[in-house]
């Protein structure tokens, strides 16, 4: 991977050491995604910083990119892109790479990780997601299910990415400096509605954050 200008981004150590288990990433842009996704029978959309960005259009470092798909619609994924990359199922960390032999991810709610092959670089993380009867459900509360158009929305580039208040609440909890940043950068640009669901979901799950004596203080 090559990286930024140091003044964008440095890797910490906590960061060269997951490279050096892991291996390096140099992931897609959501543009090169949405290329290789085109026909995709199925909903898929974007979270993480990618979604982040696209809300508030200021760029930032990404370790990644994140495309989601409903667990169900694996195998549409498997073969949309089982041609390109290499999937590999990545449950807590333990890897198993989907093939023949083992067609399915080893948990429905897996990472499927992809790259060309052994020597390339990860390419693209595909969180797999919930659903009820259709409906998204949170990874993080079994009980919001919405209709995923409630939860996400389409920019301009015609892509579907992940609401800001959703995904900062799935921030919330690791609560680093970059998502300090984030938020931030997302609080004057959101809703009234927005600001307060995000303030009531920390609230409810981490009802000792920082947040709540900061930025998302009544």
């Amino acid at each position: 991977m090559t990286p930024p200008p140091a003044s964008a981004w440095e890797p910490t150590a906590e960061d060269i050491a997951f490279y050096d288990v892991y291996g390096a990433w140099d992931p897609l842009t959501p543009a090169e995604l949405a290329r290789l996704m085109d026909g995709f029978p199925r909903p898929w959309w974007i979270v993480g910083g990618y979604a982040i960005e696209a809300f508030t259009g200021v760029p930032r470092f990404h370790e990644d990119i994140d495309l989601v798909i409903f667990t169900s619609d694996f195998p549409h994924l498997r073969a949309q892109l089982g041609d390109v990359f290499h999937l590999w199922s990545n449950t807590g960390g333990t890897f198993r790479v989907i093939d023949d032999e083992h067609p399915e991810p080893a948990h429905p709610l897996s990472q499927i990780w992809m790259r060309e092959n052994a020597r390339s670089p990860w390419r693209v993380d595909c969180p797999l997601n919930p659903e009820v009867d259709g409906s998204w459900q949170s990874k993080r509360d079994d009980a919001h299910v919405a209709d995923l158009e409630d939860v996400t929305w389409v920019a301009d580039d015609g892509i579907r990415y992940l609401n800001p208040e959703v995904g900062l609440l799935y921030k919330a909890k690791q609560h680093r400096e970059k998502d300090n940043v984030d938020l931030g950068n997302c609080w004057p640009l959101m809703s009234d509605g927005q600001r307060s669901w995000l303030r009531e979901a920390v609230r409810r799950r981490h009802p000792d954050h920082a947040w709540l004596a900061g930025r998302l203080k009544d």
